[in-house]
């Protein structure tokens, strides 16, 4: 009885804990903020909003991709018509091979998140949120993707922020946080370095990395900053507001896609949580003609995408005739996310569809491999069904992500421009016939899975953690105000230099002064000495 007693108290104390807890943040009021006309990351982000609204919070979202389903809880303010991307940056300069080089990436990601920040700042809708004054909101969420004059929405709403990291770290991120990247092992994310890094790469990652941090403050920043000051003019004077960089030092947790089994260690902070797969739920049934071409496949199926934003359509002639020839002289059926389902001459063992739910394709046990174009979602996909990948990676972290792949040993990667039936037929049948792909997928798998807390619910526990306490300034580091020298102690190294030399440069002075008496006065001694004379026929020495 005593122990039911206690067990009861017991159970009663946790009720109470837990009401407590959800009185704070359940049915709190966030607002989302994906502005980024992506249909992938809104794809990937959609799962924490439908995450917070079967927590039973309210959820108002700046979007471009309106709900398929109603909810009572759900408000959406809607960019539409979306930014054009493939109008202003052409899906042709990725074929091409025009964002390859180190300095244009980061060109590319800076010019794409301003004129997408530009475009849906100035959209009726959105302007017209802004300058409503009966709003109020607990937490903002923010994707962490280039568009970071939408913080300025937690400034009008005083609401502390949370971000979401869409393509894992980067060092922006972490000096926001209180950190700065130590670049000595820790490449720049468009690098394709590995952690152990010979002393010319390091020199390089080094000259990168600055360069990166250089023009990101004087030149990228102060450009959303004009943004933000621009478009929220309404809500105040923005002489008061505060800059962009002092809002994303504000920010309390930062959820980043990464994971510990995909990412060389590297120095952390509270903060920074990891939440990589959090999308990935146990797969669904799938569409009956996908099903049954997939049971259908008795020596394997391969599974074909270049995501949402390179379309298979648009691949040179000489290009779409080499996919074609090696497919059709393989033995394995073909899925392959094509734009255009009324295309002729597809061979036989290729099926071709619009849209395809890729990741519960990737768990169909017949599926043997993966051709991706190396995004982070895709490839945390087929990473964690444990399927051997060809990475045909574009442009941004996809490299990255081929390069890391590659180095675990469960795939292979081949440049676009490399493309022939050759290349292609070559890798294609060594990541069918060597085992050794499928068995080290199936390893990496296991460690993509092993979390301690499913990564979903890791981001709703710091989620509802920073409204439960309307912030989270605790888990700032001071060290997020000291610039690069204070944080390296260079001042401190430079003062004891100077000292040190100042106390030897005295110490010599004095000592060759001693000296210098010590020889003079030696010398006078030397110098009193006798000179000879005759004196009545002896030779007498005289004194000088």
């Amino acid at each position: 009885m005593r122990k039911l007693i206690r067990n009861f108290t017991l159970i009663k104390h946790v009720l109470i804990i837990l009401t407590t807890f959800g009185t704070v943040a359940n049915c709190s009021k966030i607002l989302v903020l994906v502005p980024f006309p992506a249909h992938s990351h809104w794809l990937w982000l959609e799962h924490f909003v439908l995450e917070l609204l079967d927590r039973g919070h309210q959820v108002t979202a700046v979007t471009n991709f309106a709900a398929t389903e109603p909810h009572p809880n759900y408000t959406e303010v809607v960019i539409d018509p979306p930014f054009d991307i493939p109008y202003y940056f052409p899906v042709s300069d990725m074929f091409e091979a025009k964002y390859s080089s180190d300095v244009s990436n980061l060109f590319l990601y800076w010019n794409v998140g301003i004129s997408t920040t530009k475009y849906a700042l100035r959209n009726p809708d959105v302007q017209h949120f802004i300058e409503q004054d009966d709003s109020s909101f607990d937490l903002v969420i923010s994707e962490q993707f280039y568009q970071e004059a939408f913080l300025m929405f937690a400034h009008k709403y005083r609401a502390p922020i949370v971000t979401i990291g869409t393509l894992g770290y980067s060092d922006f991120m972490d000096r926001a946080m209180g950190l700065l990247t130590p670049w000595s092992f820790v490449p720049h994310p468009i690098l394709m370095y590995k952690d152990d890094m010979s002393f010319s790469q390091r020199c390089y990652n080094f000259l990168i990395s600055a360069t990166d941090a250089f023009l990101r403050k004087y030149y990228y920043l102060p450009r959303q900053d004009k943004l933000a000051k621009k478009y929220f003019s309404s809500i105040e004077g923005p002489e008061s507001f505060p800059s962009v960089e002092e809002l994303e030092k504000s920010i309390s947790v930062m959820l980043i896609n990464s994971h510990i089994s995909t990412t060389p260690p590297r120095a952390s902070i509270t903060g920074l949580v990891n939440v990589a797969g959090a999308h990935i739920k146990p797969a669904k049934v799938l569409p009956k003609d996908i099903q049954r071409f997939l049971n259908g496949a008795t020596e394997g199926a391969i599974f074909f995408s270049l995501g949402s934003y390179v379309k298979s359509t648009d691949m040179p002639k000489d290009k779409l005739k080499a996919f074609f020839e090696v497919f059709r002289n393989i033995k394995h059926k073909v899925l392959w996310k094509f734009e255009d389902e009324t295309m002729s001459n597809v061979p036989k063992n290729v099926m071709v569809r619009k849209w395809l739910p890729q990741s519960d394709i990737l768990a169909h046990p017949n599926v043997v491999l993966f051709i991706t174009h190396g995004g982070m979602f895709g490839t945390q996909e087929g990473l964690y069904r444990g399927v051997p990948m060809l990475f045909i990676p574009f442009y941004g972290d996809q490299h990255q992500n081929a390069l890391k792949a590659e180095r675990s040993g469960y795939a292979l990667s081949l440049n676009f421009a490399d493309v022939n039936v050759i290349t292609l037929g070559s890798r294609i049948n060594e990541l069918l016939t060597d085992p050794t792909y499928k068995r080290l997928a199936k390893k990496a798998s296991q460690l993509f899975r092993d979390n301690l807390v499913p990564p979903m619910d890791e981001a709703m526990y710091w989620i509802e953690y920073v409204i439960r306490h309307k912030g989270a300034k605790h888990l700032k580091s001071v060290s997020v105000d000291l610039n690069w020298v204070q944080y390296h102690m260079l001042d401190v190294v430079t003062f004891f230099t100077l000292m040190v030399t100042l106390t030897l440069t005295v110490s010599y002075r004095i000592l060759m002064a001693l000296y210098r008496d010590f020889i003079k006065q030696k010398s006078k001694e030397t110098k009193k000495i006798v000179t000879p004379s005759k004196v009545r026929g002896h030779t007498k020495f005289k004194e000088n």
